[in-house]
Parts: structure tokens; C-alpha cells; sequence
């Protein structure tokens, strides 16, 4: 069925260039700002604070100033995602102690700065006592740094509390989830301790990765890639991580033991030598991957040398000048100029910039910001008793980045302008390019690269899904490539074929590896930016899908591809619904994209030869299926599929995220009738679930209005965005990236040159918009009782290319 296309212009009108502003106004972040004015109960009441690839969870409890440090890169031998550690402040005379009368609380983040700031004012024999800390990571080095400021000459004692400091065997009663690779391994699973060292005027801490350890040498040696070992990237082998806590006149003091949450640790303190009005902590990090601890060391020393890194007026001018320049790339502020909590408008804004924070918190890190909590979990008890395996643990793993989920935290940066934060996302699959390659040479003997759904740098197959020798998730009987009782129907303890995993949901979810490919490509279509060290991953993720069908096609009828002259991709999966599927709508669709945009890059990029090879794979492709429902046409899932199972709407990944589809030219109708009849859970709004920018593309405005908003409330949290946990974990961070894309949509679409404008916008509500289209494009606006009364397009040669629709 070919597209049916409509006029253009009983859609939209163009923007005139007389009569509009050229300047949008843009309203203070200091509405959005989070203020509490009673102390927290626990970390579950947390408030996020962050920079570079540092996080924090902040919060005072019982007059305790307590913080949870969190840095990317901190990735254990058993692939767990470990905290830093906890920072535990006190200050005596203690103006936040609940104690007697008259006293006064408030904790505030400072969005347009990137701080906290928290006060405290109480009586202290007849005076008032008054203090103010404030909290804040320097953006451009690992450093967190308390200041303190009171009234009164005050001590502070400051504390580095570990509950590492004893070998864990990480048990397979659940907690093993955590590290998720070796979910189920039948063999020892050991978290090795951390090491803490009290010196006169600091305190040092790391967490070494052992030589003898399990990971990814026993991934290798389970799917039978040994001869490809020193090509394959290891992120884990003599990885050190941790840092240094010191104050400015700080000593050292005592060391004492308790428990939180249930939870025995050590804490080592330093205190102040002397009562001050004013006392300055800063914890420093260092990682790396190195043979010796001296060498770690050395690089931690040359951080505390940097010049800067002791100018600590500097050091915070520049991180604050990140953060206003961050601000400054993009925003959607919705009913700006009546701030009202009561307003579920004015809310999902707040909350979309709230979001967006969490995520410019992670901007420089070495690993991409994680779905299932980033670099704010806390203490797992708080979020499920039956998991209460303390601070560290997250479901779903930490050293491994489920592609499904991952790509809607990073979907929304093109719109952002964020394009420093997406780069550790691309920079996943790049490093993980030999080991996907080695895979597909040694298992199917073919050319191109195959990416589990679950990606780790190492770029190898999740162990767990993989399957073991032996237990619930045991790896059946193996048989060669093409068997045709291995119909992608099959599970754990049954009929495998080399070199694919026995986990039924992602034994041949490949899809993925085409999504970040075309994200890629769309990246370097926004931005003009080189995109040559990431071609490979995107030049093997494409051939392998031809290369490895055609070999199956071959064996099944001795031809590569059918009578019509096309692939056959079967068999495959639907996303993680439809297993057992020939020709799934988002694998051609996504081949679509990938293969268009390779068409269209530059010859710097891709050679004629190639382009020749492209269009002819283009030509291969299947089309899509349809069918009749109660005389409506609906678009199918997959040609056909074994059997349906999980939530997952592939349908329409034409219109999202493949761009197959558009409200300019295209008619919707087929989607609308596919969400109409389609047998699916619907309106689920937790986690993953994207309805809501389904909905947008569909042009469907009072279901992306209701959807969108009911994503992007305040979660059930104390802090707003901390949603979760859904399917996944708390914050729950694809909840907050797929809300963050609804929106998005709903203001502004991109397709080729044209930028569509409210194409799914309620005219009741005015906004105030920055946001970033393809060509190094930014469009800002501001409408107004359903009205575009200001618009401002840099530059302003692609004035032409804005289309208003409805």
C-alpha cells in the first residue's frame, strides 16, 4: 500500500516574515525551582544536584546534612553501578536541629545556577543562629564541593561513610539483578571490598576491580569467543574508582560504625580544627583504568594540583557559566506567565526542565546516563521491600544499557541542543563495534556487527540472556544456523542456534542497533558535526541485517532472496512482542531510514561504490503489511508472527522514531485506525511507554495533551521527577526521556527541510519555546491565546522552511 499524501496547504500556512517579532522572551527558571521547607525523612526524599558526570542525592535528615555521590564510569567486576560512597555533615552549634523552639528549614534547587542551597536558623542561648550550605559539582572537573556559611563561629564535622569494606557474595536470590550480566550464573558471583584510608588532614577510598575477575572474560568464554579476546574492548580489567574527602582546616578524628536503612557501615570522620563562621568540604574522584594503585593515586593527586581545582570562586563561576549556557540552548515553558502548581500545564513544564537537569548532570560521562536511575538511586529498601539489597543495588544492572529503554533519554537532545550529553550514548555502541563484529564472524560467519538489545561496551552478548549451563536460565540444545525448529519462538532449556541468545524476548531483537544508527545520522543532520569514528558501527549495523538474511534465505531455499526479489527477515521479532516474525515493521523501517540517510551523507562519508551497494539494498527491502479490520485498514506488526507477548507497539515506529511518515504530506488514517483496532495495552503512561508521542505524530492533539500530561506529572515522589518504578527503577529516567519527546513533538517536527510547527499543540495553552531542527537550526516562539505572536528562526535563511499546522 503506498503512502496516500494530501495537500500541503489545507494543512498549514507559512510563516510570514513581516508583522512577528524577531525576539522571544524567555521566562526565569526560578519558578521551576524545587523548594522544601521540612527535612527529609530518608534518602527516597532525596533532591538531585549535579555536573560533569557527577550526582548527587541531597537531603537533611535529623539536622544531618547527608549526601549519596554517584559518578559515571564507577562499574564494579560484577557489573554492578556502585555509589562513591555517603558524605554525612554536621554542624555544632547545629542550626537545623529540630530541637526547642523558633527554628526555621529550607532546601532549594537553584536550577538556572546548578546548586542547592539549604538554610537553617534556629535559637542558640538567646541568639539567633543562622547557616547556609550550598552544594554544587564543578562541571568541568570530579569535584563536589559543601560550602558553609554562618552567623555564628560554628565546628563542622564531616563524614565518608562506606558499607563496602567486606567481600559480598552477591546471592542469586534476586540480588544478582543488580549486576544483571550474571543474573542466574551457576557459579560464585564476589563483590570484592573497597579500601578507606584515614590520613592526617583526609580521608582516601576506592573500589579496585580484581585481576582475577569475571567479567568480560567469562562472557567471552561462555559464548566461545576466545580468539577474538584482545580485540574485544574490556572496560572493567584494572579499573579503579573512588576519590578523596577534605576540608580546608580539616583533621582527622574518630571512626565509628552504625547502620542505615538496615545497613551496617563505617564512617571516618574529619573535623575542624577551629570554630569558623565560614568552612569549605570537597570530595575529588578519580577513575581509571590502570595496573597499580600508585598509578590511580597519581592521577588523583594531579587533579588536586589543578589550579583552578583550588580556586574555588573559579571553579564555581565557570560551572555556573555552563549551567546558564545550558539553559540557554533550549526550553518549553508552557503557561509562563501565571506560575501555578495547581496548573497541570504550568507542572509538566516545570517538570520537563526538572528533567532535563537530571540529564545535563551527566553531560561529560564516560558511560551514557542509565534508564533505570542515572546517577540518583537510592537505598533500594525505599523502593522495594523485596528488594532491599542497600544503596547500590538497581534493577536491571548497571554495566549493560538496555537499547529500547536507553535511546528515549537521548531522542530528545537533538530538540535540546544538547548534543555534548548524547555523545556517551553514541560512544556505547563505537566501543563495542569489535566484540559485536567478532560475534557475527565466529557465530555466523558472515560480515556486520550484531548488538544485544542489551549493550555493554565489551559489545558481547548478555550473559543472562545468553543463557548458562545449567538453572532457570539455562541455554538449550544448540544447533546450527538455519535449523528450522529454531523459530524464534523458543526459550530458555530448549532449541538454540549458535551464536543467538536463548532469552526468548531479545534471541532476535536486533532492531536496535538500526535506531541508534539512524540517531546518528540524525545527530550529524542537525548539528553538521563529523560523525567519521562512529561510520563503522553504522556501515556494519546495516550489513548485517542483508548479509545475515540472505544466508538464511539461502539455506531455507537455496536462493538469497525471494520470488519477488526481496529479503526475507525471519526469523526475527517485533520489537519485543511479536516473536517468531517474518519482515517486523520496525527492522524494515528502520533499514529504511538507516539506508536513506547513508544515501544522502556526503562521499567524505560514503563512497559511490557504497552508495551503488545502498540503493540496491534500499530496492531489497520488503514493504509493509496491512490488513482489514471491520473494514478499516490497519498496519500490521510483522508479515506474521509464532505469538504475541510484552506491550511494545512497533506499528508505529514508522512514524516514530524512523520518520517514515509525516502530518505534512502524509494521512494519517491508517494509524489512527491501527490505534483504534489494535489489541495492545493502551494509555499506559509508566516507563518506556511512548503513546504519548505516537499520539503527536498522529496529529492526534486532545489524546497527546491528555497523555503527555499525565507522563509528565509530578511523580508520587518528593522531588518531582523521581518517577518510578514503573518497569524499570527510581528515577525512573526513560519515563521522563519519552514524556520529554511527547512534548517535543507536539510543538515542533522535523522532516527533511520542513520544521512543522504545533502540529499537535492545544491552542489553550500558551508557550514560550526554544528548540534546535535539523541544519544547526534553532526556532523560538512564543504563542499566545492560541496565536504565534513572536517567532525568531537562526537563521534566518530557513524562515522558509517553518510550516504552522492546525
Amino acid at each position: 500500500m503506498k503512502k496516500l499524501r494530501i495537500p500541503l496547504l489545507l494543512l498549514c500556512f507559512f510563516i510570514s516574515t513581516k508583522g512577528v517579532s524577531a525576539q522571544p522572551k524567555c521566562t526565569n527558571l526560578d519558578s521551576y525551582n524545587v523548594v522544601w521547607h521540612e527535612q527529609s525523612k530518608n534518602s527516597a526524599e532525596s533532591m538531585p544536584v549535579g555536573g560533569g558526570d557527577i550526582g548527587c542525592n541531597v537531603w537533611v535528615e535529623n539536622g544531618e546534612l547527608i549526601l549519596y555521590v554517584q559518578r559515571s564510569g564507577s562499574i564494579a567486576e560484577t557489573n554492578e553501578y556502585l555509589k562513591l560512597g555517603r558524605v554525612r555533615v554536621k554542624l555544632s552549634p547545629n542550626p537545623f536541629s529540630a530541637r526547642g523552639d523558633h527554628h526555621k528549614f529550607s532546601q532549594e534547587l537553584k536550577l538556572h545556577d546548578g546548586y542547592i542551597e539549604i538554610q537553617g536558623e534556629k535559637q542558640h542561648k538567646g541568639k539567633t543562629l543562622k547557616s547556609t550550605l550550598r552544594i554544587w559539582v564543578d562541571v568541568h572537573r570530579p569535584m563536589v564541593h559543601i560550602e558553609v556559611e554562618a552567623n555564628q563561629k560554628i565546628k563542622v564535622d564531616v563524614a565518608y561513610e562506606n558499607w563496602r569494606m567486606k567481600d559480598e557474595v552477591i546471592t542469586n536470590d534476586g540480588r544478582r539483578h543488580s549486576t544483571f550480566n550474571l543474573d542466574s550464573y551457576p557459579g560464585k558471583v564476589l563483590l570484592s571490598k573497597d579500601d578507606v584510608e584515614q590520613q592526617k588532614e583526609h580521608i582516601v577510598f576506592y573500589h579496585r576491580n580484581p585481576d582475577d575477575k569475571l567479567l568480560p572474560d567469562l562472557l567471552i568464554e561462555q559464548q566461545g569467543l576466545e580468539a577474538y579476546k584482545a580485540e574485544i574492548t574490556d572496560d572493567l580489567k584494572g579499573r579503579i574508582f573512588g576519590g578523596m574527602l577534605y576540608g580546608d582546616g580539616f583533621i582527622a578524628s574518630k571512626t565509628t560504625t552504625d547502620e542505615y536503612q538496615g545497613k551496617h557501615f563505617t564512617a571516618w570522620h574529619m573535623v575542624s580544627k577551629k570554630k569558623k563562621k565560614k568552612h569549605h568540604i570537597k570530595l575529588v574522584s578519580h577513575i581509571s583504568q590502570t595496573n597499580t594503585v600508585e598509578n590511580w593515586q597519581k592521577g588523583l593527586d594531579e587533579i588536586l594540583m589543578d589550579p583552578i581545582a583550588k580556586n574555588t570562586e573559579q571553579a564555581y563561576s565557570a560551572s555556573k557559566a555552563w549551567w546558564h549556557e545550558f539553559w540557554s540552548r533550549s526550553h518549553i515553558f508552557i503557561k509562563p506567565e501565571t506560575p501555578d502548581k495547581k496548573d497541570k500545564a504550568w507542572v509538566i513544564a516545570r517538570n520537563y526542565q526538572l528533567f532535563r537537569y537530571q540529564l545535563g548532570c551527566n553531560a561529560f560521562g564516560e558511560y551514557p546516563t542509565r534508564f533505570n536511575g542515572g546517577n540518583f538511586t537510592v537505598d533500594s529498601g525505599l523502593i522495594e521491600k523485596r528488594r532491599d539489597f542497600g544503596p547500590d543495588f538497581r534493577a536491571w544492572g548497571g554495566g549493560v544499557f538496555t537499547a529500547q529503554n536507553q535511546r528515549l533519554i537521548h531522542w530528545p537532545m537533538l530538540k535540546t541542543g544538547d548534543f555534548d550529553a548524547i555523545l556517551p550514548h553514541f560512544e556505547l555502541f563505537r566501543k563495542g563495534l569489535p566484540g559485536a563484529k567478532a560475534r557475527v564472524k565466529e557465530h555466523f560467519g558472515h560480515d556486520g556487527a550484531v548488538y544485544s538489545e542489551y549493550t555493554n561496551v565489551p559489545g558481547l552478548a548478555l550473559g543472562a540472556g545468553y543463557g548458562w549451563s545449567e538453572g532457570s536460565r539455562k541455554r538449550g540444545t544448540e544447533v546450527a544456523l538455519g535449523d528450522e525448529r529454531a523459530n524464534g519462538a523458543k526459550g530458555y532449556n530448549s532449541i538454540v542456534e549458535k551464536g543467538v541468545m536463548a532469552n526468548p524476548a531479545i534471541s532476535y531483537h536486533w532492531e536496535s542497533q538500526l535506531e541508534n544508527a539512524y540517531m546518528i545520522m540524525e545527530y550529524h543532520r542537525y548539528t553538521g558535526k563529523d560523525i567519521t569514528k562512529y561510520l563503522p558501527f553504522i556501515k556494519q549495523s546495516v550489513i548485517f541485517f542483508d548479509e545475515h538474511y540472505r544466508m538464511r534465505e539461502k539455506i531455507r531455499r537455496g536462493k538469497e532472496l525471494n520470488d519477488s526479489g526481496k529479503l526475507v527477515f525471519y526469523p526475527s521479532t517485533s520489537c519485543e512482542t511479536y516473536r517468531g516474525a517474518k519482515d517486523p515493521v520496525d527492522v524494515v523501517s528502520g533499514l529504511e531510514a538507516c539506508l536513506t540517510s547513508l544515501l544522502k551523507l556526503d562521499e567524505a562519508y560514503v563512497s559511490t561504490a557504497e552508495k551503488k551497494y545502498y540503493k540496491a539494498y534500499l530496492d531489497r527491502l520488503p514493504g509493509y503489511y496491512y490488513d482489514e479490520v471491520k473494514g478499516d485498514t490497519i498496519l500490521k506488526p510483522a508479515e506474521s508472527w509464532k505469538f504475541y507477548l510484552n506491550s511494545e507497539c512497533p506499528q508505529f515506529y514508522p512514524l516514530f522514531p524512523f520518520n517514515r511518515f509525516d502530518m505534512g504530506k502524509d494521512d494519517m488514517t491508517v494509524f489512527h485506525n491501527t490505534w483504534k483496532h489494535g489489541e495492545f495495552p493502551k494509555n499506559m503512561v509508566i516507563s518506556w511507554h511512548q503513546d504519548g508521542i505516537f499520539f503527536a505524530r498522529m496529529g492526534m492533539t486532545a489524546e497527546a495533551e491528555d497523555y503527555n500530561t499525565k507522563k509528565l506529572m509530578s511523580s508520587e515522589r518528593r522531588f518531582p521527577t523521581f518517577w518510578g518504578p514503573g518497569h524499570d527503577w527510581v528515577p525512573d529516567h526513560n519515563w521522563g526521556g519519552s514524556g520529554m519527546i511527547g512534548l517535543q513533538e507536539m510543538l515542533m517536527q522535523c522532516f527533511e527541510d520542513r520544521i512543522l510547527l504545533f502540529p499537535s499543540w492545544p491552542k489553550h495553552w500558551d508557550v514560550d519555546f526554544k528548540l534546535h531542527a535539523p541544519k544547526n537550526t534553532t526556532i523560538e516562539g512564543i504563542l499566545k491565546n492560541g496565536k504565534l505572536i513572536e517567532l525568531k528562526v537562526t537563521p534566518e535563511s530557513r524562515r522558509k522552511d517553518v510550516v504552522v499546522l492546525n
